[in-house]
């Protein structure tokens, strides 16, 4: 095939995780199902943050918003390859793959710094209670959303600008379900040596600086809270982070595990296989991890379930 532009490339193909007919049903039905329940699970959460007066506070308005990115993190991924196997096609535009690599760095940038957030937000909990509502106040807690918001932003359109300088050939398949900006660059016929060289400075600064800020965060955590003489202090404060410390791990260890199969193992199976931990799996267990781990959040789902079901009832009373 002879290199040409990129922009007279119109449509890559995506071929999905197998060419198997057969198993095309399963497939939607497994995605589907994974994707209503990761929409329903943050959406519970949101919304119990809102309705439960008890809840206002600044850790769940972090969680909230984590939720809110978690949503539209996987539906820049998820709805297209359910699309893709109800029509029984595996195109999508050089437009719609540019747009869907712009989203995915958008929304998973702002996962990783929400995250970070939170962790600054436990470190002044435990670490500095008597400071911790006149550090975290309620306006230095939106300029922080606000501050990740505009750096995923920039995070994004690098990072797309990157991958809008390739050169494609016609007919590219992408062996993924989503246009997975690793493998554009391994299908590129241009030199991508630049191009790969800028992915991964911007993902050292963009990723490294929020992993070293929660590391500091939970090493003084974690001091903390072995200073502590009662084990029943340890646990309590140990459980207001617990939650948290869980979906870190989760997701950067998803991550780490999609970067570090393209860099010393690259398989485009494996490689797409490992971006459904990233991409689908964390998205939809964060809320059954901090509705399993948080007291709270139980409550708080009971009261929010009561009064639709209160509600429901006056309604049919009517």
């Amino acid at each position: 095939m002879e290199p040409q532009n990129q922009t007279s490339v119109l449509e890559f193909f995506l071929l999905g995780l197998s060419e198997d007919t057969e198993l095309q049903p399963l497939f939607f039905g497994l995605f589907l199902i994974t994707y209503l329940i990761t929409l329903l699970g943050n959406l519970l959460i949101t919304l119990a943050i809102i309705s439960d007066p008890h809840l206002h506070t600044l850790m769940y308005f972090f969680l909230s918003n984590l939720s809110l990115a978690d949503m539209c993190f996987i539906s820049t991924t998820v709805p297209k390859m359910l699309v893709n196997i109800q029509t029984q096609s595996k195109s999508i535009t050089y437009e719609g793959c540019l747009t869907q690599v712009s989203f995915y760095y958008l929304f998973g940038c702002m996962d990783s710094l929400l995250l970070t957030v939170m962790a600054y937000d436990r470190l002044l909990a435990i670490c500095h209670p008597l400071h911790y509502k006149i550090i975290m106040n309620p306006r230095l807690c939106g300029l922080l959303v606000l501050v990740s918001c505009l750096i995923s932003i920039l995070d994004s359109q690098l990072n797309m600008s990157s991958v809008a300088q390739l050169t494609f050939c016609t007919n590219v398949e992408v062996p993924s379900f989503f246009c997975d900006p690793l493998q554009l660059l391994h299908l590129a016929c241009s030199a991508t040596s630049n191009n790969t060289q800028v992915e991964y400075i911007i993902g050292a600064i963009i990723g490294g600086a929020p992993v070293s800020v929660i590391l500091l965060s939970y090493i003084r955590i974690i001091s903390s809270i072995l200073k502590v003489s009662s084990s029943g202090g340890r646990y309590k404060a140990f459980s207001t982070c617990g939650s948290h410390l869980s979906v870190v791990c989760l997701f950067y260890g998803a991550g780490l595990g999609v970067s570090l199969s393209s860099v010393f193992s690259y398989s485009a199976k494996k490689d797409a296989l490992a971006s459904i931990m990233y991409t689908v799996v964390t998205p939809m267990l964060n809320p059954f991890i901090y509705s399993l781990r948080n007291k709270n959040i139980k409550r708080a789902y009971r009261r929010f379930l009561s009064r639709i079901a209160y509600s429901q009832n006056v309604c049919h009373s009517f």
